[in-house]
């Protein structure tokens, strides 16, 4: 671990009043996945058939994301904390696509006195739809609400930061455990994150950031580089259109045409077991694991893990205290405020206009 030092002198002299947890928001009943899946493709040219294919797949876990479940966990985890640390700090939440949604909880905020507020992005990396497309949000939403809006600072993205790195790492030594102990030594780990468009790929730090939360896990678990890779999942768009590669299932073929016996798959893109988790990761790389004969072992996501938890904490105090930012690896700390050109948004290209992105979250 190392610690960059915030000196009195560069340190922000904001005060802040509350802190809000951001997310993307799911269905939470059969009823709310169609106007959950408008309120995601706003403004996108997608064809009906195309939004009914994504909504079979909330409806084959009875119309219900867990997503939104998990972040009532964390606002309670994170309150909790706060309170046994002495942060005195209301957690507001707010979501982007589903109740609450952020105009709503924004304007909730201002109404119970709050002027400045620190935003914590259940996102751990940096992309256009990561990073800058939640300010972007954040921002649409202020401006709902009105001039008398609270301000809101974004906190840092986190993919190196010590706490992140242990909790991840405790569920891959976890899912060791389910692997008969002669083969752990031959146990490959596929760490998996949603797969963007190569556009979004190239103007952001996605594969890099990926990469060394990865290469972190993987030491810490004291796996060699040459038994780990960085896959990917959820892809959608036409196949002509570059998306990061490979494909989780495609990397499964390959391993067991290699005759690995043994794989912990970790989804290392995501904090929660939701939606793209259980469908993308626990059904179809499991079936296909199935048809091939390799073993395959998901290992948990962060979710409310104690070390997930401390770093929220501790983020926060970075910025209310300025504190020295923790990090671990070959890059620092990540930046409190994002530079202009930081993450743009990708141009896209008129063949992509009826293909949305696979929201299922």
């Amino acid at each position: 671990m190392t610690v960059e030092s915030t000196s009195a002198s560069t340190a922000s002299t904001h005060t802040y009043d509350a802190v809000l947890l951001v997310s993307f928001g799911g269905p939470e009943g059969p009823d709310d996945v169609m106007p959950f899946l408008e309120n995601v493709l706003r403004g996108k040219n997608v064809p009906r058939e195309r939004m009914l294919e994504v909504a079979e797949h909330y409806h084959h876990f009875g119309g219900v994301s867990p997503i939104n479940e998990h972040c009532r966990d964390l606002l309670a985890a994170i309150r909790t904390e706060l309170a046994e640390h002495s942060i005195d700090l209301p957690v507001y939440w707010g979501n982007r696509n589903w109740d609450p949604l952020l105009p709503d909880t924004i304007r909730e905020m201002r109404d119970a006195g709050i002027k400045r507020a620190l935003a914590f992005v259940t996102s751990s990396s940096s992309s256009y739809s990561s990073c800058r497309q939640y300010r972007e949000n954040l921002e649409d939403a202020q401006k709902a609400v009105g001039d008398d809006a609270p301000e809101i600072d974004k906190i840092r993205v986190f993919y190196n930061h010590p706490d992140f790195i242990a909790a991840s790492s405790d569920g891959v030594r976890a899912a060791f455990e389910s692997i008969p102990e002669d083969r752990r030594a031959e146990t490959k780990i596929a760490f998996t994150a949603h797969s963007i468009p190569g556009s979004m790929s190239d103007s952001s730090d996605y594969v890099q950031q990926l990469t060394e939360t990865s290469r972190l896990v993987a030491a810490s678990v004291g796996v060699s580089d040459d038994r780990w890779q960085l896959v990917y999942q959820s892809r959608s768009g036409p196949p002509h259109i570059p998306w990061l590669e490979p494909d989780i299932c495609d990397h499964l073929r390959n391993l067991k045409a290699q005759d690995v016996r043994d794989v912990i798959v970790m989804p290392i893109g995501f904090l929660s077991d939701h939606m793209e988790v259980m469908f993308d990761l626990d059904e179809e790389a499991r079936e296909t694991c199935g048809e091939i004969g390799l073993n395959m072992v998901r290992a948990a996501t962060v979710g409310i893990h104690p070390r997930f938890i401390t770093m929220i904490r501790k983020l926060i105090e970075e910025r209310i205290h300025g504190c020295g930012k923790e990090f671990s690896g070959n890059y620092g700390p990540n930046h409190d405020t994002c530079p202009l050109d930081c993450c743009p948004r990708p141009q896209r290209p008129p063949a992509l206009s009826g293909a949305p992105p696979r929201p299922t979250h």
